[in-house]
C-alpha cells in the first residue's frame, strides 16, 4: 500500500482564492510548527502533572479528610454519560436532522434551567451563582428559540442535504473520538480528584492548569474531526472525488495538527468577540447613547478578527493543506464575492452545534451532581460544575461532523455556485431572505 501523502491542493477557480505575501507565506509553516511543539508540549506536561496529583491525592486522602469513595464514582458516572449522551446526538443527526435541530432547541434551555435549579438547590455560594447564570442562560435560550423559529425550516434542510450520505466510516470515527475523550477526560478527573484532597493554593492553580488544557485538547479533538470530515465533504460536493475517510483521517494527524491547534485556540475567543459585538449592536441599535458609543468600532474589530479566525476556515485546512489564517481569509472572502455572507450570519448550525453541547452538559451535571448530592453534598458544586462541562465537549466533539458538513457545502457553493451538484436550498433562501429582508 502507497504511503499517505499530503492533501492535494487543487484549485476551485482559476485564479488564487487568497493573496498572501512572500513573508507571511514562509512564517506559515514555522507559526503551524511552534502551535504543533506547544501543543504537545503541554498535553506531556499535564499528563504528568496528573498522574503525580493523582498519586499524591490517594496517599494523602486520608489525612486530609477526603472520601474518594464519595467524590470519584459520581463524576466517572457523568463521564460516562457524557459519552453515551454525545454518540446519541450522532445517531440522531444521521437518522433525523431536521427534528435533531428542533429537539436541541427544545432540550438544550429546558436542561440548562434544571442544571441551574440543581446547583441552587445545592445552596453553596458558587453553586448559587453559577444556578442563577444557568438559569437565566436558560431562559434567554427560550427567547431565542422563539425569536429564530422561523429559520429551522431551513437549518434543518441545509443539515440534511450536507449529512445525508455520511463518508464511510464517520459513525466508526465520531465513537473512536468520543471514546478516547471519555477516557482522557477521566484520567484528568483522577487528577483534579487528587488536587482536590489537598486543596492547597497551589492546587487551586493546577486544578485551573488542566482544565485549561482540557478545553483546549477538547477543541483540537473536536477540530481534527471538522477538518478530516470536512475534507471529504469538500473534495465530494467541489469536484465529485471520493476521499477515503481513513486516509483523510491519517493525514489530519500527520500533517495538520499545527493549524488545528491554532485554530483551536483562535476560534472560541473570536467567537465570544464576534459574538458580544453582535449583541451589542442588536442592544444598541440606532442609539446614540455614550454607552454604545463604541459599538460601531467594536463591531469593526470583530470583524476583522472574524476574517483571520472561523471555524470555515477549517474546511480549506482539511482540504488544502492551508495555514488557518490563511484558510480563514479565504473561506470569508469567498463567501463575501458570493454574496452569501447575511446567510452565513444567520446560519443556526454552530447555535444548533452549542445546544447540542449545553443539552450534553446539563445531563452530564445532573446525573453527576444529583449522585453526589445524595452521597455527600459538599461535593455535589464541583462534581456538578466538572461533569457540565465535560458533557459540553463530548457532544460536541459527536456533532462536528455535522458542523464540517454544513461548512464544506456552504465553502463548496461559494466557490462554485453553478455546480450542477447542488440543489436549490442555497439559493432558495437567499431569495426568501431578499424578498422578507431577513
Amino acid at each position: 500500500m502507497a504511503q499517505p501523502t499530503a492533501p492535494p491542493q487543487p484549485q476551485p477557480h482559476p485564479q488564487p482564492l487568497g493573496t498572501q505575501n512572500q513573508a507571511a507565506a514562509a512564517a506559515s509553516p514555522l507559526v503551524r510548527r511552534l502551535f504543533e511543539i506547544l501543543f504537545y508540549a503541554q498535553l506531556i506536561l499535564v499528563v504528568i502533572l496528573t498522574i503525580v496529583l493523582t498519586v499524591r491525592g490517594l496517599l494523602s486522602a486520608k489525612s486530609h479528610n477526603f472520601h474518594p469513595v464519595n467524590w470519584y464514582p459520581p463524576l466517572l458516572t457523568a463521564v460516562a454519560c457524557a459519552g453515551i449522551a454525545g454518540f446519541s446526538w450522532h445517531l440522531y443527526i444521521v437518522k433525523n436532522p431536521a427534528r435533531a435541530v428542533k429537539a436541541a432547541f427544545w432540550l438544550s434551555p429546558l436542561l440548562t434551567c434544571a442544571f441551574g435549579v440543581l446547583l441552587v438547590t445545592i445552596e453553596s455560594s458558587v453553586g448559587l451563582a453559577f444556578g442563577i447564570v444557568a438559569i437565566i442562560s436558560g431562559l434567554i435560550q427560550s427567547l431565542y428559540g422563539c425569536w429564530v423559529n422561523h429559520r429551522f425550516e431551513y437549518a434543518g434542510r441545509i443539515l440534511w442535504v450536507s449529512t445525508v450520505f455520511p463518508p464511510t466510516h464517520t459513525t466508526v470515527l465520531v465513537g473512536l473520538s468520543i471514546v478516547v475523550s471519555v477516557a482522557y477526560s477521566g484520567f484528568l478527573v483522577c487528577g483534579i480528584g487528587g488536587a482536590t484532597a489537598t486543596a492547597t493554593t497551589w492546587d487551586v492553580v493546577f486544578i485551573f492548569i488542566i482544565l485549561l488544557h482540557f478545553t483546549w485538547t477538547m477543541h483540537v479533538i473536536k477540530n481534527l474531526l471538522q477538518a478530516t470530515i470536512a475534507r471529504v465533504k469538500y473534495m465530494n460536493f467541489g469536484y465529485g472525488a471520493n476521499v477515503d475517510t481513513r486516509e483523510a483521517s491519517q493525514d489530519t494527524m500527520k500533517y495538520l495538527i499545527g493549524s488545528v491547534s491554532m485554530g483551536s485556540a483562535m476560534v472560541p475567543i473570536i467567537g465570544t468577540v464576534r459574538g458580544s459585538a453582535r449583541a451589542l449592536s442588536s442592544i444598541g441599535g440606532g442609539s446614540d447613547e455614550f454607552l454604545f458609543s463604541c459599538t460601531d468600532c467594536y463591531s469593526g474589530i470583530a470583524l476583522t478578527l472574524i476574517t483571520c479566525g472561523n471555524r470555515w476556515g477549517f474546511v480549506h485546512v482539511g482540504a488544502l493543506n492551508k495555514g488557518f489564517v490563511q484558510a480563514s481569509r479565504d473561506a470569508w472572502e469567498t463567501f463575501n464575492r458570493a454574496g452569501l455572507q447575511p446567510l452565513i450570519d444567520s446560519d443556526l448550525t454552530g447555535v444548533f452545534c452549542f445546544f447540542c453541547g449545553l443539552t450534553g452538559g446539563a445531563i452530564s451535571a445532573l446525573a453527576g451532581g444529583t449522585w453526589a448530592l445524595a452521597v455527600q453534598k459538599g461535593y455535589a458544586t464541583e462534581v456538578s460544575l466538572y461533569a457540565f462541562l465535560i458533557g459540553y465537549f463530548m457532544s460536541r466533539i459527536s456533532v462536528a461532523w455535522a458542523q464540517a458538513s454544513v461548512s464544506a457545502y456552504y465553502v463548496a457553493y461559494a466557490e462554485n455556485p453553478n455546480n450542477d451538484r447542488f440543489d436549490s436550498t442555497i439559493p432558495s433562501r437567499l431569495e426568501a431572505m431578499r424578498r422578507y429582508g431577513h
